[in-house]
């Protein structure tokens, strides 16, 4: 959470030229170890900068410590950055979706867009709290699975006419329509995803003929102090704590991977992961174990999201009327 709001953070990319004056300056500078922080484009780098120090003969260790609200980081179980992310999608969700029951006279659908770039670990989380069937989000749209419009009418309608309003989550890299994913730009190259939002929420009104909302859940996905997790906060100082460990060691050319044990208590180890083989891995989807049995899902995820969630009462009915 908060990311790179301690070391400074951004995207550039590095070209072959950048990564052979950069192995040459390390060397000027008498710079012997580096220490890359992030996700899949970061590890690759990484490994580009080892392979150019090689070739430069130059003595270089390298260390990769994962972090990605995304999770699609291969070559390890999850991610730091993550578990608070999704604390923060599950709760908003839970939370914009009580507002909307509120408001029914007024606003009847709402969907919120995610991150996750090509994966739907984030999207997916946003059900993680359903404790009634009122409970929203009544249609989880990912980036594996394109969206199929009549089984998005299907279930909205289903909502709004059991409860009177539905909640809608999609990921910003989901497809929609023929016209691929929804782009808001491009930096150098990469595609800047979102708005997607915006689309289903003007297919639905034009469909149902009701008021809808579209809504971003924005940067506090990955920077909302107030909803870190525990487990979260003490994973990523592991894999820190770790990482330095084994620079004093000597590894190089790894990665700190987050491995799970099997024990019925969570618990997790630290094992190191060749660079390689993360760069390998690509972009890690959410599997379709996750996708077809939701269940299993969040049993996975609630060890990350940490402890004291704050329980519900059920949702006020839209024919409930309570007076004093």
């Amino acid at each position: 959470m908060s990311r790179g709001a301690c070391l400074g953070s951004g995207r550039f990319p590095l070209t072959d030229e950048h990564i052979e004056n950069g192995v040459r300056l390390l060397q000027a500078q008498g710079v012997d170890v580096l220490v890359f922080i992030g996700g899949n484009g970061t590890m690759e780098a990484l490994a580009k900068v080892e392979a150019e120090a090689r070739r430069q003969n130059v003595s270089l260790q390298v260390l990769g410590l994962p972090k990605t609200v995304d999770n699609d980081l291969g070559g390890t179980d999850h991610a730091p950055g993550f578990g608070s992310s999704a604390r923060y999608v599950a709760q908003a969700t839970r939370d914009m979706s009580r507002d909307l029951a509120s408001m029914q006279n007024f606003e009847k659908v709402r969907v919120l867009e995610t991150m996750g770039r090509n994966a739907g670990w984030l999207a997916a989380a946003s059900g993680l709290l359903q404790e009634y069937e009122e409970d929203s989000p009544h249609f989880i749209a990912i980036p594996e699975r394109p969206i199929k419009k009549e089984v998005l009418l299907e279930n909205v309608n289903t909502a709004l006419n059991r409860f009177g309003y539905a909640t809608v989550v999609v990921s910003e890299g989901v497809l929609f329509g023929d016209s691929g994913q929804v782009e808001r730009g491009n930096v150098d190259g990469r595609a800047i995803l979102g708005g997607i939002s915006s689309q289903v929420a003007h297919f639905l009104k034009n469909e149902l003929s009701v008021m809808t909302r579209a809504e971003l859940l924005g940067m506090n996905q990955r920077s909302f102090s107030a909803v870190i997790s525990d487990v979260d906060r003490e994973e990523a100082y592991t894999v820190g704590r770790v990482g330095a460990e084994w620079i004093r060691e000597g590894s190089s050319n790894v990665m700190v991977s987050i491995q799970r044990n099997t024990h019925q208590r969570y618990s997790v180890r630290m094992l190191p992961i060749e660079l390689e083989k993360v760069v390998a891995a690509g972009e890690r989807v959410l599997p379709d174990a996750f996708i077809q049995n939701k269940k299993a899902y969040y049993e996975w995820l609630k060890p990350l999201i940490g402890e004291d969630l704050v329980t519900y009462p059920p949702p006020i009915k839209g024919n409930e009327i309570y007076v004093d």
